[in-house]
């Protein structure tokens, strides 16, 4: 049995290293979702505010799985899961403007982008 840390174990067969942009990444996506679902049942009238309320977070959790995720359904160029990113993440900080909470939103796209670019980064190296 090898050991993780054994040199002679193959990359490939190694976990990867949860980094702290990984967590923010995982946290910034979670605060994508709740935002859309937010957005969906408080800017919308009856019966819309369900529909948008589910179908929103929904809609971006299923972008996220099939393209985005560390264990993505569907293998994409990086710059189609960037593209993916930008939506699911632009969608959550519009989603705070038309709310009327501009600073949530403008905080929460430039911690994005840099996450974002910082992942980019790393993807590409």
């Amino acid at each position: 049995m090898t050991s993780t840390h054994d040199p002679s174990t193959p990359a490939a067969a190694r976990p990867a290293a949860l980094r702290a942009n990984d967590i923010l990444r995982f946290l910034l996506e979670i605060f994508a979702i709740v935002s859309l679902a937010i957005w969906g049942f408080v800017a919308w009238p009856l019966p819309w505010n369900i529909v948008v309320g589910i179908g929103a977070p929904v809609l971006a959790i299923l972008l996220w799985a099939l393209f985005r995720s560390p264990k993505a359904v569907l293998h994409v160029d990086p710059f189609v899961k960037a593209v993916v990113e930008l939506v699911v993440m632009g969608s959550a900080a519009f989603a705070w403007w038309s709310l009327g909470q501009p600073i949530v939103a403008l905080v929460f796209a430039v911690v994005a982008t840099v996450s974002g670019v910082i992942n980019g980064r790393r993807e590409f190296a």
